[in-house]
């Protein structure tokens, strides 16, 4: 993860070490930040955001998403402006997951951003961060799937797929969002 770090680094408005990183940087709103980290990450709040609000996974339980957590890439949209009001505290206001193997696919999944929070190019600049960090480590082929946020992933490259008649799914799920 070599390159997380430099672009980290360039997420902190510190050099970017390329032009798209430095596009990227500049996307982040000034008082946020975007971290790679997993200590940044607040599971308990992750879990309320999406299993309470979230259409793709509402019901999911403590234990499932705890599971997901630990097996993903976990990225945090931070907002310097805490609502616990302790100076340098930074407050969770977005999430993202990612599944990969790390060398040739990657799935992007559980965008969320709170929604006192929106509004602001938050999940935008989020996606296009998470997207600078995979292709820097040359996963060139990413996956997602979404109901009402062509316009967000579009912006970032991301097109239906060019043949869905080849791809399969085998969904067993008790609870499946509606298709319509």
């Amino acid at each position: 993860r070599e390159n997380l770090k430099h672009l980290s680094s360039a997420l902190r408005h510190d050099t970017p070490v390329d032009d798209r990183e430095r596009d990227t940087a500049r996307a982040v709103p000034a008082g946020y930040r975007i971290s790679a980290d997993s200590a940044d990450c607040d599971a308990a709040r992750v879990h309320t955001w999406l299993s309470g609000d979230a259409y793709w996974a509402l019901g999911r339980s403590r234990e499932v998403m705890d599971r997901a957590i630990a097996a993903s890439e976990m990225w945090s949209v931070l907002s310097s402006e805490s609502s616990q009001g302790a100076e340098g505290a930074e407050e969770q206001v977005g999430v993202a997951r990612v599944v990969t193997d790390g060398a040739i696919f990657a799935w992007l999944c559980d965008v969320y951003i709170d929604p006192s929070h929106r509004g602001r190019g938050l999940g935008s600049a989020l996606v296009g961060v998470i997207v600078a960090d995979l292709e820097a480590r040359g996963i060139r082929r990413m996956l997602l799937a979404t109901r009402d946020a062509h316009e967000v992933y579009a912006g970032h490259g991301f097109t239906a797929l060019a043949d869905p008649g080849m791809w399969m799914e085998r969904d067993r799920r008790d609870l499946r969002p509606s298709r319509g």
